[in-house]
């Protein structure tokens, strides 16, 4: 793992386009998503992810943001064994895992606060992957014209995250994009499209609630600044 982290630093780093996230301490680091970290046992990543591990990249040039994909409400302790700088829910569908259930972001919010990890809450504008899971559909969950998207994101703002990541820009094949679409089909499939609104409706509301989102962060920002003396 620290011969990957290291080649893609090497290699990406100094692109403009390779993403830094400033912390608090005012450094600017990559920031990687790890998804199914929880598959890899806790010592494994300390190794990587702690100061005293035997692999560290902690305070060399190869130091990042490692967030942990968070499925189970105990993962919560393996991800603070583990070393990782914050959790992500990662799946579209409500109710699907402990994670990714809006009435949990809260809880965790104030876990990640009391240990100082960053909460990445994850949204989506829907979900359907029946064309390739057709036994799945218990978690297929209706775009309802944009109002599944926007009740996930008032959902989001509400635990007060740093981040919000979005599920996802474009995999069709699980019904999650939110890239312009217009009508289509195929001899086998007929792709979802965002009718009655116009092929840009879900990055307009990603628009809309991402300005949103950046006055209320900056206010809620204000309410954790230390009192001046």
């Amino acid at each position: 793992m620290y011969r990957n982290v290291k080649y893609i630093i090497d290699k990406y780093g100094n692109h403009p386009a390779f993403y830094r996230y400033k912390t608090k301490t005012g450094n600017s680091l990559p920031m990687f998503y790890v998804y199914d970290s929880y598959i890899t046992e806790p010592k494994q990543w300390a190794s990587l992810l702690t100061v005293s591990g035997s692999h560290s990249i902690r305070n060399s040039p190869y130091d990042a943001l490692f967030i942990a994909l968070l499925v189970e409400d105990k993962h919560k302790y393996d991800i603070l064994q583990s070393g990782f700088n914050g959790i992500y829910t990662y799946f579209a569908t409500n109710g699907f895992t402990y994670g990714s259930s809006y009435e949990n972001w809260a809880r965790l919010k104030l876990f990640c606060d009391h240990f100082q990890l960053i909460f990445i809450p994850s949204v989506g504008p829907g979900y359907i992957d029946t064309s390739i899971r057709p036994w799945n559909s218990q978690n297929t969950r209706n775009r309802i014209n944009g109002k599944y998207y926007e009740t996930a994101l008032s959902a989001a703002l509400q635990a007060h995250p740093s981040v919000i990541s979005i599920t996802s820009f474009n995999e069709w094949h699980e019904g999650t994009q939110i890239e312009k679409a217009v009508p289509k089909r195929t001899s086998d499939r007929v792709y979802l499209d965002y009718l009655p609104y116009k092929p840009s409706h879900y990055l307009d509301l990603t628009r809309k609630w991402s300005e949103k989102y950046s006055k209320e962060r900056a206010i809620y920002a204000l309410d954790h600044q230390p009192p001046v003396s």
